[in-house]
């Protein structure tokens, strides 16, 4: 069995320090195959706020791979978001869409952030053209039987959750990938864990949201996802703070 531990908005800067230990704990004790970030590493994407992300990520002393989230893009600083949006993602840079060794599960990420958008709220996804076929051109050349999941920051569509993540073009972007045979989406954003299944011209994609380990809790308290993965088939656990469980 493949054990992967799925987390995101951790939003250093506003994150529970009880929240990220007790994950950490969990990590180094359980061992899991993988651990996939979702973004929102942090809350206002200053470099203090990405070193102690940097140095948290590599404690786990696991393989990480680490999409970008909205808050990880310069908020005040408008030559930064537009000129060097990234720049200050050189503490964990190696681990961004890092490639992971996995046994009959192929990771593709898929970028939904935007250094600008033609709306006020640019927090909420957008997944260009280019960044769309990017991630088919990575799925295309997975292994055969291999399970797919795409690792995302905002959710493609909406799952029915407190907050939204609106994300343009996502539903055309979720058609298209679940008609190349991705499995599932993982993604984060909303704070609040969920696992629907949606169905795109005959088939079934799934779509798995992780919760927060930051201050910053919705409708339920801190948590993560562990994805358990036996074959061809797999479920998704929120494990909570505190120590409960549930199958989504």
């Amino acid at each position: 069995m493949t054990r992967l531990f799925h987390v995101s908005d951790v939003h250093f800067g506003r994150e529970d320090r009880e929240a990220i230990d007790w994950f950490g704990a969990k990590v180094k004790e359980e061992q899991p195959d993988a651990v996939i970030m979702t973004g929102d590493l942090t809350m206002r994407a200053r470099a203090k706020e990405f070193e102690a992300a940097g140095k948290w990520l590599e404690s786990l002393g696991r393989p990480v791979t680490v999409e970008v989230g909205n808050h990880d893009l310069p908020y005040f600083n408008l030559w930064a978001r537009f000129v060097t949006p990234y720049k200050r993602y050189i503490a964990i840079e190696r681990m961004i869409e890092k490639p992971l060794d996995l046994k009959g599960v192929s990771v593709v990420p898929l970028k939904t952030t935007a250094r600008f958008q033609f709306r006020t709220n640019w927090s909420k996804g957008y997944v260009s053209t280019r960044s769309l076929q990017e991630s088919l051109a990575l799925v295309e050349a997975v292994p055969k039987d291999d399970l797919i999941f795409i690792a995302a920051h905002h959710p493609l569509i909406e799952a029915g959750t407190m907050a939204t993540s609106k994300t343009r073009r996502g539903r055309e972007s979720l058609d298209a990938l679940a008609t190349a045979g991705v499995h599932a989406v993982l993604t984060g954003h909303v704070h609040d864990p969920f696992d629907i299944a949606h169905e795109v011209a005959g088939r079934t994609v799934r779509l798995i949201g992780a919760g927060t380990l930051s201050e910053r809790v919705r409708s339920q308290p801190p948590s993560f996802n562990e994805i358990r993965i036996d074959g061809s088939s797999f479920e998704t656990i929120a494990r909570f703070k505190g120590e409960a469980s549930v199958a989504l």
